[in-house]
C-alpha cells in the first residue's frame, strides 16, 4: 500500500558525466506529471513518463532533471577550412599581383571573419538517453520506498479508526431499539401535562408511536454500515491500488451516516452518529493520499 506522498533522488555517472533526477509526489486524483527539465531534455520527456507510468498510477508528480558534463567542455572551437583556404589563395594573389611580400600567417588567419568558430557541444543522444532512464528508474525505487513506508503507517490508521467505526455502529444498533420506547414515554407524559386527567387514547397513541418507528427505523442503514466496515477491511489487506475504492467506499459511509443522524430523534443516538460522521471523515482525510 502506497501513500502519494514522497521524495525520490537518484543519480547516474558514465564517461564523465552526472545526471541527476528527483522526483517529489502529492496526492492527486490521477497521475500528473510537471516536468522541470534543462531544454537538452526536452525531446526524453516520453523517457520519463514512460519509467514513472510504469511505477506509478496516482499523484502530481514534479520531476527535476540536473545534467553535467565534467568530462569535456560544453563548447567546441571548429574552421571554416574552405573559407580558410579562400583567405589564404586570396592573400597569395594580392601579393603576387602587387608584389608584396606574403606575410599572411596563422594568427591572421584565425582571426579572420568566420574562419574559427565557437559553438554548442553536441551530446551523444544514446548516452543521453540510457542514462535518463537508468536514473529516473532507480528514482521511483527510491520514492516508492517512502511512500510505501508511508503509506504502511496510514494502513494502520485507518484501520484503528475502522475498528471505531465498527463500535460507534454497534453503539447505534443498541441504542436504536430504544428510540421507539422513550419516544412513546415523553409522547404519553406530555399528553398528561396537558389533558390532565383526560383518558388517553391509546390506541392513537400506539399509531402515532408506530408511525414514528417507521419513519426513524435505520436498520437498513446500520446493516449498509456494517457490510461497508467488512469491505473496507477486505479492501485495505489488498495488495492492489486501493485508493479510488476507498474513496468511494468512505463516500457511501458518510451517505448512511447522514441518514442516520437526519432519522434520529434521540440526543443519544445523535451524539453517537456525530461520532461516526466524525470518525469517517478522518478515514476520508487519509484516504485522500492513498495511491
Amino acid at each position: 500500500m502506497y501513500s502519494m506522498t514522497g521524495y525520490g533522488k537518484a543519480t547516474v555517472v558514465k564517461e564523465g558525466r552526472e545526471l541527476t533526477v528527483e522526483l517529489k509526489s502529492v496526492n492527486h486524483r490521477f497521475l500528473d506529471i510537471s516536468t522541470k527539465i534543462p531544454r537538452m531534455f526536452i525531446a526524453y520527456e516520453d523517457v520519463i513518463r514512460s519509467g514513472l507510468s510504469q511505477g506509478l498510477t496516482r499523484g502530481h508528480i514534479d520531476v527535476y532533471v540536473n545534467y553535467v558534463n565534467n568530462g569535456q567542455s560544453d563548447r567546441c572551437v571548429e574552421a571554416d577550412v574552405s573559407l580558410a583556404n579562400n583567405y589564404v589563395e586570396v592573400a597569395r594573389m594580392l601579393a603576387d599581383k602587387f608584389g608584396l611580400k606574403d606575410d599572411f600567417q596563422l594568427s591572421a588567419l584565425m582571426r579572420a571573419p568566420d574562419v574559427v568558430k565557437t559553438q554548442q557541444r553536441t551530446e551523444d543522444e544514446e548516452i543521453l538517453r540510457d542514462m535518463l532512464q537508468e536514473a529516473v528508474v532507480q528514482a521511483v525505487v527510491k520514492l516508492n520506498a517512502m511512500r510505501e513506508a508511508e503509506g504502511e503507517k496510514m494502513k494502520a490508521d485507518i484501520l484503528a479508526r475502522i475498528a471505531n467505526i465498527k463500535k460507534l455502529v454497534q453503539k447505534v444498533s443498541k441504542l436504536a431499539p430504544t428510540v421507539a420506547e422513550n419516544y412513546r414515554a415523553k409522547l404519553t407524559q406530555r399528553i398528561e401535562e396537558t389533558l390532565g386527567e383526560v383518558e388517553v387514547d391509546n390506541a392513537r397513541l400506539l399509531n402515532e408511536v408506530a408511525f414514528f418507528v417507521d419513519k426513524s427505523n435505520i436498520d437498513e442503514e446500520i446493516a449498509r454500515l456494517r457490510s461497508h466496515i467488512d469491505n473496507a477491511v477486505k479492501i485495505m489487506s489488498s495488495d492492489e491500488a486501493v485508493g479510488r475504492k476507498m474513496d468511494f467506499l468512505v463516500q457511501e459511509f458518510n451517505r448512511e451516516a447522514n441518514t442516520v443522524c437526519s432519522k434520529s430523534n434521540d440526543i443519544q443516538l445523535t451524539n453517537v452518529a456525530l461520532q461516526l460522521k466524525n470518525e469517517i471523515e478522518k478515514v476520508r482525510e487519509q484516504v485522500q493520499n492513498l495511491e
